[in-house]
């Protein structure tokens, strides 16, 4: 984990709702911090005083939230967003730890730029950042990178991001060698060739559009071949933002044969499908593209069942001159960091998943794929909490979200939950 956060004494959490069904916690009862770390939950330790008391009667304490998917922009795209405007995104929607994709510019294939977005994160003081290493070179898929290197200097995985290793030949001996050294390779499934030059679902909506298509297949077919490279090397491989029916299928088969894989979705293909494209809406051009309704559904069972861990953002603030623009022009993403706990609420309840289910698709699921001890209360554990009103809402508008990037597709809605503090380390990093 990220050190350098500044802890700020001792802190009780008074009165708030504590849920955290990894361990059994589900209770009215304060909680008490010292040194960084949960010290009791309930009543304090002799000789206990704690320098801060917040309130937080009327709401849930949970977890700290855990972002597979936030691309904080530096280096190299700072005027897209600056790493701390994103950190406070992610820390104002509950978020304690993130993990940054390997696209910035240049990729993170070199320890040196590990190095400098660890130590940037670190002054910022928000929240923590676990860098995902690029798998090849300059992610062209063709030459490995230094993954020991990378591992040393606090790469907690390895990507392509969204480009292709066209060469078989390449991935199988970067899963290969993955698997010699326990590292785990985090890969988005799409055939480079069907996809090529596509922005929308291949479907009906598409084809009235005049969009260049992405079939699903071009997801599958993908998935297909990194899953008989994942029986043949055993590599510890995570599925990142499935996007289709047949994907969920196809995991849930591989895991039932006994396949060592986790996946994630991010949060808008919950919500939206290629009919929300309506008039050529920019902003619901994404990376997958959003799929079919009976993909979207899909998706949402497969999450709620657990063949999907992990729900996350995939967080990509764009500046206007890339998104407004027409719909094939302009750059896909959504910035969606601040958004995640609402989205997830809104799909829990309309699921009819327990609140304690829902966040551990936010908090123990996607710590589970990064393989760290996040995401939970418990004593001597680190105090990452978020402090949350579950009856309140929140309207999200333009001036509201604290990410550089305006690029949301769900601008005008209210979103169930308002967070009302954020705490890093056992600092409070964030309060409304």
């Amino acid at each position: 984990m990220s050190a350098g956060l500044n802890h700020a004494g001792t802190l009780t959490i008074a009165g708030g709702h504590l849920l955290d069904l990894h361990n059994g916690v589900d209770r009215i009862a304060d909680v008490h911090v010292a040194g960084g770390l949960i010290l009791a939950i309930g009543a304090p330790p002799d000789g206990f005083c704690a320098d801060r008391t917040l309130d937080a009667n009327g709401c849930v304490v949970a977890p700290g939230l855990v972002d597979l998917a936030v691309r904080l922009r530096e280096p190299g795209n700072e005027h897209k967003g600056s790493l701390r405007a994103e950190l406070l995104a992610a820390v104002a929607g509950g978020v304690t730890s993130v993990a940054c994709p390997p696209d910035t510019d240049p990729p993170l294939d070199e320890p040196g730029l590990v190095d400098m977005m660890r130590y940037r994160a670190q002054q910022a003081g928000l929240a923590r950042v676990h860098p995902v290493g690029a798998l090849t070179a300059r992610l062209g898929g063709e030459r490995l990178t230094e993954m020991a290197e990378l591992s040393a200097a606090g790469c907690v995985a390895f990507s392509q991001a969204d480009a292709a290793v066209v060469d078989t030949q390449v991935l199988y001996r970067a899963m290969q060698y993955a698997a010699t050294f326990g590292y785990r390779v985090w890969l988005r499934p799409q055939d480079a060739w069907l996809s090529r030059n596509g922005v929308a679902h291949e479907g009906v909506v598409a084809t009235r559009l005049g969009l260049p298509a992405i079939p699903a297949a071009a997801e599958t077919i993908d998935l297909d071949r990194i899953l008989r490279l994942a029986r043949m090397t055993a590599a510890r491989v995570h599925l990142c933002r499935v996007s289709t029916a047949e994907a969920v299928a196809m995991i849930r088969a591989a895991r039932a044969e006994g396949l060592t894989i986790t996946a994630d979705v991010s949060a808008a293909h919950l919500h939206l499908s290629d009919e929300d494209i309506g008039h050529f809406n920019p902003m619901m051009h994404l990376a997958p593209p959003l799929r079919s309704v009976a993909d979207r559904d899909a998706l949402r069972a497969g999450l709620a069942d657990g063949t999907i861990d992990a729900l996350c953002s995939d967080h990509r603030p764009l500046d206007d001159d890339e998104k407004q623009l027409p719909f094939g022009e302009a750059l896909p993403g959504a910035s969606g960091v601040e958004l995640l706990l609402g989205l997830a609420l809104r799909w829990g309840g309309e699921s009819g998943l327990s609140l304690g289910q829902v966040l551990a698709r936010l908090t123990t699921g996607p710590a589970r794929v990064l393989g760290m001890n996040l995401g939970q209360i418990a004593a001597a554990l680190p105090a990452d909490l978020c402090v949350f009103d579950p009856h309140a809402t929140m309207q999200i508008t333009l001036a509201g979200l604290h990410s550089q990037g305006k690029n949301s597709p769900f601008i005008g809605q209210t979103l169930p939950g308002r967070v009302r503090a954020t705490i890093v380390g056992g600092q409070v990093v964030y309060g409304a």
